[in-house]
């Protein structure tokens, strides 16, 4: 699912191969209804997601091609070919010019949506990538990954900037704090292990620490006082619930949700 920045539409992408458009403006009487349907992918769709602007979208599929749309039309504007396995994430970056992807073919890849080309290929995961982020100031990607780890991204020379590997399953989700300085404050995860943890990305960023970590493995390369593997912030366990998503919302507080396994 993806809503809107006005909170009037919502987009869902399914199995089934579609993208829907729905109301949930409150004082509509359509709220609730499905407005659009959108068929261009052939098999499930994975992801979908608005941009910025509302006007935009991307979604991401089993077909291996990421595709722009505008709302009032039909067809998509734009595919983005390039990835050989299933597209399973894809996320705007801030200013709108660039969609970022995320496949089962353990790459991401930073796309010019006004031209279609691909402009940064980031590797580095030995597992499918499961989950995309961009940081506010638009400097900074984040990934997760089945190979268990979170991976940070200076989206301008396409290296990878620290590695995090203190999960101890798939990594599913990644958030940014919406911070609009420089480094894009704190980073969220979470995953099959039951657990979300926040990373101090200000730090990994820093250009006078660049030791910290481009390979943090877990249960070791603690910090030296609390035991936590180093640059996490805090760790957050649930009884036996695995985390699906995070988000933060505009006033920075992080929502974690995942299914409810009655234990």
């Amino acid at each position: 699912l993806s809503f809107a920045r006005d909170d009037r539409f919502i987009l869902s992408a399914s199995q089934d191969g579609t993208v829907r458009l729905w109301s949930a403006a409150e004082a509509s009487k359509l709220q609730g209804s499905c407005l659009v349907c959108y068929r261009a992918h052939a098999f499930p769709v994975w992801d979908v997601s608005f941009s910025q602007l509302g006007y935009y979208f991307a979604s991401a599929g089993h077909d291996g091609v990421a595709r722009v749309w505008a709302t009032d039309k039909l067809s998509p504007l734009r595919m983005m070919v390039g990835h050989l396995a299933d597209v399973q994430t894809v996320r705007w970056h801030p200013n709108c010019n660039y969609i970022l992807t995320g496949s089962a073919d353990c790459s991401l890849r930073l796309w010019d949506v006004s031209g279609g080309a691909c402009v940064r290929l980031l590797c580095g995961h030995t597992g499918p990538v499961t989950c995309a982020a961009i940081s506010a100031d638009g400097r900074y990607a984040a990934s997760g990954s089945a190979d268990k780890s979170v991976r940070l991204w200076d989206l301008g020379s396409g290296k990878q900037i620290a590695r995090y590997a203190a999960h101890a399953g798939a990594v599913w989700s990644v958030a940014f704090s919406h911070d609009e300085g420089s480094g894009g404050g704190v980073l969220a995860s979470g995953g099959a292990d039951s657990a979300v943890r926040i990373w101090d990305i200000n730090t990994s960023t820093s250009a006078t620490a660049p030791a910290l970590a481009s390979d943090v493995a877990a249960g070791g390369g603690v910090g030296a006082f609390d035991g936590k593997p180093t640059g996490c912030l805090c760790e957050m366990l649930t009884k036996s619930t695995p985390v699906f998503t995070t988000a933060f919302t505009r006033r920075n507080l992080l929502l974690a949700a995942g299914p409810y396994s009655g234990r």
